[in-house]
Formats: structure tokens, sequence, C-alpha cells
């Protein structure tokens, strides 16, 4: 019989290191809403992998929802036993690596169309999420833990204050909404912050019309000065930006916030075609 998380936990003295953004879930309900939430999302009986384990509380809710397989990627060595103990309690279902989720490449370890469910370690959670959507194709969906103003950004609508590139780059290629938060203190250590469960999608029939770098590297130039016109900020990025404006109907004097997701993919087919 499987120990409690907390339990686990404990035997294997697993205090959270703020060092690799951790907060360890006790709570089994929340745990079976997270896995359980990620199965209505996604009916698909693809393969789940799991970033930043820990203990393995997540991982158990996962496998006890009916997915048939779970890959585990772990950096921290210490969590290694108690996820063993896990392998040894549900066999062949679930594989444990340990590696950096920032260096992996997933689909080197995990078959096409795999989803990912997983309470993103804070410090690092952009970063990943960008990283995959580089390859988005590749996956079936993400049922992924943030910390809530990351949320909110990953789905923000054009003209708010939380707007900006990683929305806009989420919502290019996905459909993605926050199904709940999730009070800090479900958590141990229970963090500063309030955190969202973000579900996320890739579109339909999707078909990437300009290459990804292209949209990072106009986002990042639209977005470093978000308060400016555009005209300050973007025309001198362009050939003959006035009339590449006038072309798609964007006025000059929008701040990046104003343009749409379309209007920015437009942009960027622009600057790809005037290299």
């Amino acid at each position: 019989m499987l120990l409690s998380i907390k339990e686990t936990v404990e035997k294997y003295e697993l205090l959270a290191k703020k060092s690799l953004g951790q907060n360890f879930i006790y709570d089994e309900n929340l745990l079976n809403k997270i896995a359980n939430t990620s199965k209505s999302f996604d009916k698909s009986d693809n393969t789940v992998v799991e970033i930043g384990p820990g203990p393995g509380g997540l991982t158990r809710a996962i496998l006890n929802a009916g997915f048939k397989k779970v890959i585990v990627i772990e950096k921290d060595s210490r969590c290694l036993k108690a996820l063993n103990e896990l392998k040894e309690h549900y066999g062949e279902r679930l594989e444990v690596i340990e590696d950096d989720a920032l260096e992996i490449d997933l689909r080197k370890v995990a078959p096409e169309k795999s989803r990912i469910i997983s309470n993103l370690p804070y410090n690092i959670g952009s970063v990943l999420l960008t990283n995959w959507l580089k390859d988005v194709e590749y996956f079936s969906s993400f049922t992924l833990m943030f910390q809530k103003e990351v949320a909110l950004r990953i789905t923000a609508k054009p003209s708010t204050s939380d707007y900006g590139r990683l929305g806009i780059i989420t919502n290019w290629l996905c459909d993605a909404k926050i199904a709940f938060d999730v009070n800090r203190m479900s958590f141990n250590p229970p963090p500063k912050v309030t955190s969202s469960i973000v579900l996320i999608k890739p579109k339909e029939n999707l078909t990437k019309e300009v290459d990804f770098k292209t949209v990072e590297r106009l986002t990042a130039l639209a977005f470093s000065a978000r308060r400016k016109m555009l005209r300050s900020s973007l025309f001198k990025h362009f050939k003959n930006a006035d009339e590449v404006f006038k072309s798609l109907d964007i006025l000059e004097t929008l701040r990046p916030e104003n343009l749409t997701v379309e209007q920015f993919i437009k942009l960027a087919k622009v600057m790809e075609q005037q290299k």
C-alpha cells in the first residue's frame, strides 16, 4: 500500500526547494480535480508527460484517473526514490526520467500527440510553455498550473493590461482558457500568490504561415516599448513602413496592446518577406 503524499515527503525528507520553484500539493481532491479536468478537456487516450512531479502527488492522480502511460521528468535527484516507489506500484504505466525540462527534447522521449499535465515550477513555467509551442503540433493538449498573473497573460485579449507576447504566441497557435484558480494554501510551502490551471489545445487544422522566430522577434520589438505608438516602436523595422501598415489597415497611432493576434501575424509575414 502506498504512503500518503505527506508521508512520502516526510519519509524521503523532501523539503521543497525555492531554487527549483517547487511547491508541493498534498490535497488529493485537488490533484484528482486537475487530472480529471484534463481528461474531460482532451478526450484522447494519449501518453501523459508530467514535468517536475516532485514526490509524485499529481502523478498518482493522473494514473488513478485511468491514463494508460505517464512519463515523468524530474531534475531533482532527491525525488527519484519516491518516484521509483510509485513505479514499483504502477509498473510499466509509469516511466521515470531524470533530466532537466529546459534541456530535454520531449519528441525523443514521448510519442507524438502526447499531452502535458504539470504543476510547473514557477520560475521556468513561461519559458517551458514557449519552448513547447515551437513544436505545438506534436502535442494534443496542455493542462498546466501557473501563477495566476501568468495565466492571465496567457489568456489575455487585446487592449487589456495583461495582453502581451506570451498571450499572442499562445493564441496564434492554440485555444487557451483558465479552468479554475488554486488557493495558495493548497501548497506546501504556500507561495505568495494564487495559482491557476490553464487548459491549452492546439488549433484544429493548424498551419504555421510564418516562422515562430519571426513572431517572437516582432512581439519582442513591439512590447519592448509597450506604451509607444507603432510608428515609434515598429516602423523602423519595416521597409516602406507607411505603405505596409496602410495595406494591412493598421493605424500607426495604435499601441502594441491594441493589435489583434491576426494583425501581428500579418505583420510577421511582411517582416519575414523583407528579410
